[in-house]
């Protein structure tokens, strides 16, 4: 239900933008909204997120999108927002804020995280966001450089299928900090997922899929550098010569080195934001599950 003190319309320059359900939209306007700006996300792209979230866009009189925010719910309480674009000729005229507001009065949830770019962080520090941690955009073509070194005894790398996924909920939730089921759900539909076990115990998780210009590997969650580089590699292997991404917090160690010998070097960096209260991602201590890569800039 829409809070009836925030406002419908907003007047930019001499015309007035009205609020609309981003799940009516056509799915060729919103895609190209976020051309407008430089993201890659494809129709498909927009429909996963579509799929599994909730927002608003905004429309000028003639229909044009001009503008969009979105909110994915995770567990009670909990929300990752993304997908705030503003277009071009509507930047720095409050188009932004006026969303946000909305969408921070539809959500309902007090604990929020998001990963905000350079340019917006102002706007989400003055709305009560606190900076966590640095994202670091990883991409580019993948280089198969290494082998991995033979898996311990009692140690089993395999691809995973959907009797595994309650096996991943139980292990991803101390890693993002809250159960995040029906996202990790529609990830599994989309995804080609590794996990390493030690006997009936999952130790780490992998997935990749299809995303803007090539593929995307994440999340990647795992309780130490090691274990993530094994459920990792091998989608870098598969796609050696091709488009590969990674969007993690992890600038140091083994993990790391393997992101940037494998040629995804640093293409952007976004910071990761929260309201007061909200707990960060796992910190990974005593070999506890940490996120090694995120699944998505909107999504954590």
């Amino acid at each position: 239900m829409m809070d009836s003190e925030l406002p419908e319309t907003l007047t930019v320059d001499n015309f007035e933008m009205c609020l609309a359900d981003v799940s009516n939209v056509e799915i060729s306007k919103l895609q190209s909204l976020s051309i407008s700006v430089g993201w890659p996300h494809r129709a498909a792209d927009w429909q996963h997120l579509l799929d599994i979230g909730k927002g608003y866009v905004a429309l000028d009189e003639i229909g044009r999108v001009g503008a969009s925010g979105m909110w994915f719910p995770h567990g009670d309480g909990f929300a990752t927002f993304g997908m705030l674009i503003t277009s071009p000729r509507l930047q720095a005229n409050g188009t932004a804020r006026w969303l946000m507001k909305r969408i921070m009065a539809d959500c309902g949830r007090n604990r929020i995280r998001l990963n905000s770019t350079r340019e917006a962080r102002r706007l989400y520090a003055s709305l009560g966001f606190e900076p966590k941690q640095t994202v670091y955009q990883c991409q580019g073509t993948a280089i198969a450089s290494m082998s991995l070194a033979p898996l311990e005894e009692g140690l089993v790398l395999r691809r995973l299928d959907r009797g595994d996924l309650e096996a991943v909920i139980a292990f991803d939730t101390p890693a993002f900090g809250t159960e995040r089921r029906l996202h990790l759900q529609r990830l599994f539909e989309s995804s080609i997922c590794y996990g390493l076990y030690q006997g009936a115990r999952l130790r780490a998780f992998s997935m990749r899929r299809r995303f803007g210009r090539g593929h995307v590997v994440g999340p990647v969650v795992a309780g130490n550098d090691e274990d993530a580089i094994t459920v990792t590699y091998p989608h870098i292997a598969a796609h050696a010569d091709g488009f590969l991404r990674l969007d993690t917090h992890i600038d140091t160690g083994p993990f790391a080195a393997l992101v940037q010998q494998c040629g995804l070097g640093i293409y952007a960096t976004l910071t990761t934001m929260v309201t007061e209260g909200t707990a960060g991602y796992g910190t990974g201590q005593n070999d506890s599950p940490k996120v090694y890569a995120l699944a998505s800039h909107s999504l954590g």
